[in-house]
């Protein structure tokens, strides 16, 4: 396969693929900060608003699935075009919406056309860069995802301030139409990427004996890639429901106010870049088994959670950093379980598939989560809701351990 050699277009493309996940973020979880303003703002319930970000959750989880199906048989940059493009139109809908379930319907809308972009970002990384390189690379590109978090959290409260919600969603719609046709005049300089199971690099192809079945994996591996998908789904509930809540949290445990409150939601990408590092050198250096790093960190994600539990309430700083360093923990494990597993399967043409189930898992967590906080939030309080994120981590460090051994005799190497 055709690799990319040349060391500024490799840097050109991480960059690139970077800023469509940066624009992801800030036009997807930017509803997300907003839920305590939309619902002081227009009086409407926390249920009701936040039935926008759960429904966004399970489509883009769906999404995920059409997306990883489509990208291994079309060319993956039409589908991220379309994707920035639809984000952009949904966004700009957003504020024109007359009531809550309005909203819903069109956030379902964005949370599909933003799952446009993720199976494909792999399939594109994994067939330009070679192993070495795309493990930096998606550390650099899950960079975007912290840093649209910074920007997220940081242009909420200025918008508010400004001119009131809604601003943010129209600033959102903006970039990501400027960010569609950005990637399609950079990325469309490359020659289109072919069908499935071809290089994205014109080369020769090999002789089809030489091809493992693209569709049928080992038995083993199916009931294995089970047990990592219930994980992945702890770690979706974790990752996207404490980022969702934890502004909330802070606001009605310490009261402060909602723009002072959701500035707090800066910190969290903070320690979710340094848990990135960390997890890529644990698998450079030391250990080259994406579930048994996966498993420690959700350990380290279980001490945090239960330290958050039983500190809630004592200081609104260290309640902060606690929730940062657990959001860091699953940003730690989706690196390991939805990056760097994918690319096992490229032999079998289907990395965008895989890359693509596996980040439903996610989002079935994300959409749990979001409306699971809500529900405990408000019949039981918020020490329910730390305990289940505690739960939560504790089954996702006991799956990644007890799958740990059987992953390294099964993986595709």
């Amino acid at each position: 396969m055709g690799k990319l050699t040349d060391p500024r277009q490799i840097r050109r493309m991480i960059l690139l693929c970077a800023a469509v996940y940066f624009t992801s973020y800030i036009s997807r979880i930017n509803f997300g900060a907003l839920i305590l303003e939309i619902v002081r703002a227009e009086g409407y319930s926390k249920p009701a608003v936040s039935l926008a970000v759960t429904v966004s959750f399970v489509t883009y989880g769906a999404g995920q699935l059409v997306s990883g199906w489509l990208g291994d048989r079309i060319d993956p940059r039409r589908l991220i075009f379309a994707g920035l493009l639809g984000a952009a139109g949904t966004n700009l809908l957003i504020p024109l919406c007359p009531g809550p379930g309005t909203m819903a319907a069109v956030w379902g809308v964005n949370g599909f056309l933003q799952a446009m972009l993720w199976p494909p970002l792999v399939r594109i990384m994994t067939e330009l860069f070679t192993e070495e390189v795309y493990r930096r690379a998606s550390v650099r590109v899950s960079w975007g995802s912290s840093f649209g978090t910074i920007a997220v959290y940081l242009a909420a409260p200025l918008c508010i301030l400004w001119s009131g919600w809604r601003s943010m969603f129209f600033a959102a719609s903006a970039i990501c139409a400027a960010a569609a046709f950005v990637w399609l005049l950079c990325a469309g300089k490359a020659e289109a990427c072919p069908a499935r199971g071809r290089s994205l690099r014109a080369e020769p192809k090999p002789p089809r004996r030489e091809k493992p079945d693209s569709r049928r994996l080992p038995a083993g591996m199916l009931a294995l890639l089970l047990g990592i998908m219930a994980a992945i789904v702890c770690q979706g509930a974790l990752r996207d429901g404490v980022t969702t809540w934890m502004p909330s949290f802070i606001a009605e445990t310490y009261r402060l106010g909602n723009t002072v409150s959701i500035l707090t939601g800066v910190v969290l990408p903070v320690f979710s870049i340094v848990c990135f590092q960390l997890a890529l050198w644990l698998y450079d250096r030391k250990v080259q088994n994406e579930l048994l790093i996966a498993g420690f960190i959700f350990f380290a994600g279980v001490l945090c959670a239960v330290c958050l539990r039983l500190t809630a309430s004592y200081q609104a700083a260290l309640s902060i950093a606690l929730s940062a360093a657990l959001t860091g923990c699953m940003h730690g494990v989706n690196l390991m379980l939805i990056c760097m597993i994918p690319p096992h399967f490229a032999g079998y043409g289907n990395v965008s598939t895989i890359s693509g189930l596996l980040n439903a898992c996610t989002y079935i967590g994300s959409a749990l989560s979001a409306w699971g906080a809500a529900f405990l939030a408000e019949h039981f309080g918020w020490n329910a809701v730390l305990t289940a994120w505690a739960a939560a981590a504790l089954l996702g460090a006991a799956l990644c351990l007890s799958l740990a051994r059987r992953w390294e005799s099964l993986r595709v190497k």
